[in-house]
């Protein structure tokens, strides 16, 4: 949405934001804070280390620990093992989604899975954008169905009509319903 706000040389078309905490607790905020100042934690072997990796991600019980994706979320130093994103990213805080979507110049879908517990489909509701819940999944839906996660940017190529995607039915062209 950042991108969208028309203040960049890249045109953008449409925003999905699938999964995306659109709405922070004082105490969720206390956590990432907390998360923040924590030291990075070194493992003695991979995969302890992925095993980690796997749990913090929320991909545990999605992607084995010898999937190639879980490389690019570990490092290794001098025989020791670590998780690839700085602690410190958590100080980021959370985003202004009310702000980000009235700046966003393109049509915004968000999406989440059924069984994410980061949000609820009244929070992105409120919001003001076309919302889809992708039924029976969790926050990680693109790993668990990434057909019908693609299914969401399938709806956007090629049409110059803001699209819809109805998980039921698939991708319509139209106005919002």
């Amino acid at each position: 949405m950042a991108l969208a706000n028309g203040n960049i040389a890249v045109p953008v078309q449409a925003v999905i934001g699938l999964g995306i905490k659109v709405a922070w607790t004082d105490q969720d905020m206390d956590r990432a804070q907390a998360a923040a100042r924590r030291p990075i934690t070194w493992f003695g072997s991979r995969d302890e280390a992925a095993d980690r990796y796997l749990r913090v991600s929320g991909l545990a019980g999605l992607v084995s620990a010898g999937d190639p994706a879980v490389e690019s979320g570990l490092r290794e130093q001098d025989g020791r093992w670590r998780l690839a994103m700085d602690p410190g990213a958590f100080a980021v805080g959370a985003p202004d989604m009310a702000q980000l979507m009235a700046q966003c110049q393109a049509p915004v879908t968000l999406a989440r899975g059924e069984y994410d517990p980061m949000n609820t489909d009244d929070q992105l509701a409120r919001l003001g954008a076309a919302t889809i819940t992708l039924p029976g999944l969790g926050h990680n839906a693109h790993v668990q169905s990434p057909e019908l996660s693609l299914a969401l940017l399938d709806a956007y190529q090629w049409r110059s009509a803001p699209a819809v995607v109805d998980p039921y039915q698939g991708p319509t062209v139209g106005p919002e319903r």
